[in-house]
């Protein structure tokens, strides 16, 4: 049984739109990381039709799948960007996004990253703390370069999701307490080179339906108006991603009625919504193709059997690390001639020598030998938390465009990963060369400025 969107059975084969995954693993091998183009599109489109007539935009969450052909997709729609990082921000130049459409978010920006972000000219700064206000006035003033801001306030809201992608309430790292906000806005406001614009929050990823989100709008709306009070406008109002996807068995997020809701909350401000999706725009559309390697299969009843596969915990850590539920599926249905084995229940790991080395436990499939398997849900948090562990290169990645599909990064090999090591002893690690620098991405934000005019 095939999951929906753009997946279908065809001949008994598992299809991404009009390509046979099959074919896609034949061609390119495993484990290969796939994504639908269409469903991209179909999603971004959906959202922003909810919103209809109100005045917003959406910035993708880039840290949710960072390959340049999904960035660069996403800035032809039209998309601004959510970025957490420097590198961030330089693979949103090199596919083409306008730095003006850039929120810069996350709690640890280097003065370096500042810097750099300053000079290409990016939209604003989401600041998290009174420190990094301070930081970010210096090298404003430093580089005579206005800094637009927005204050990240955390409005101590529940999100009702995971611990570890929990991040509105007071005891998470992220945001300003909103009685210490007012202040920062003041002081932001007395600065010659901050320029206050906005405001901001992000409570939390994988949310499973609005209210927690409309709490923390209630939430912003009245410190807008207390800041209005004091003579501080604001010009937008950033409400966070976070809309939760269907991975097995829960309830996908009601865009539409968010939608609704949010115009019925915001007509009459004079705010501009944006909105910071990822998750939500990638993670559907993606799977991780793996092929069979060995079985394993349990003596006894109550005894775990294990099904091998050549993905791991370093390509999807996410059932490791959040205990997250991927759906799993054969993607073919058996060879002609091999006899038919009953299903039964299968812990699906990788060769990776850990303990915590699963893609999937306790999954009932009828497991011969060889097959092929497509972990669903796989578009987002998969390849960008992808690691060299065991020296292990990390995977291929394909864009499906109807039944068309491309490579959009080639296989990482062993000379990719040592190729920055350095095997001797003259070199003094804290060399100049190992500081970070922007200078490279400097001149791609240029070219492709050219390249947009």
């Amino acid at each position: 049984m095939s999951k929906g969107g753009p997946f279908s059975r065809n001949n008994n084969r598992l299809h991404m739109d009009g390509c046979d995954l099959s074919v896609i693993a034949e061609t390119y091998g495993t484990p290969t990381y796939v994504y639908s183009r269409n469903d991209i599109v179909h999603r971004y489109e959906r959202l922003d039709a909810a919103l209809g007539s109100l005045d917003h935009a959406l910035h993708y969450a880039v840290k949710a799948n960072s390959n340049l052909s999904i960035l660069r997709l996403f800035a032809d729609l039209g998309a601004g960007f959510d970025i957490v990082s420097a590198g961030e921000l330089e693979r949103v130049l090199i596919a083409g996004g306008d730095p003006k459409s850039v929120l810069f978010s996350g709690v640890g920006k280097r003065r370096e990253e500042i810097a750099f972000a300053l000079k290409v000219g990016i939209g604003c700064f989401n600041v998290e703390s009174g420190a990094e206000l301070d930081r970010l006035a210096d090298q404003a003033a430093l580089l005579q370069r206005p800094a637009p801001v927005s204050i990240r306030v955390n409005p101590n809201v529940d999100a009702a999701t995971h611990p570890y992608i929990s991040t509105g309430l007071k005891d998470n790292k992220f945001g300003v307490p909103q009685e210490q906000a007012l202040a920062l806005y003041e002081r932001a406001r007395d600065h010659a080179y901050l320029d206050v614009i906005g405001i901001d929050c992000h409570i939390g990823s994988q949310i499973a339906e609005s209210g927690p989100l409309l709490d923390a709008l209630q939430n912003l709306l009245a410190l807008v108006d207390r800041l209005a009070e004091v003579g501080i406008e604001l010009s937008h109002l950033d409400l966070g991603g976070g809309l939760g996807v269907r991975y097995h068995n829960e309830t996908e997020f009601d865009v539409e009625s968010y939608g609704a809701a949010l115009r019925r909350a915001l007509t009459g401000r004079k705010l501009k919504l944006l909105l910071e999706p990822g998750r939500f725009l990638v993670a559907t559309g993606g799977v991780l193709l793996t092929r069979l390697q060995y079985l394993k299969p349990s003596d006894t009843l109550d005894g775990k059997s294990f099904a091998v596969v050549d993905a791991a915990m370093n390509d999807l850590i996410r059932p490791a690390l959040y205990q997250a539920h991927h759906d799993i599926e054969i993607v073919a249905a058996t060879a002609a001639g091999a006899e038919e084995q009953a299903p039964r229940r299968w812990d699906i790991v990788g060769p990776v020598c850990e303990s915590g080395d699963f893609l999937a436990q306790n999954r009932t499939l009828a497991l011969h030998g060889g097959e092929l398997l497509a972990v669903h849900g796989a578009g987002a948090y998969g390849m960008v938390q992808a690691s060299n562990y065991n020296s292990r290169g990390r995977a291929a990645e394909v864009l499906v465009e109807g039944d068309s599909h491309r490579r959009i990064r080639r296989r990482e090999t062993l000379r990719d990963q040592i190729e920055h090591e350095i095997d001797d002893l003259e070199r003094p690690v804290d060399s100049p060369a190992d500081a970070p620098t922007h200078t490279a991405s400097i001149a791609s934000a240029a070219t492709a400025q050219e390249r947009r005019a």
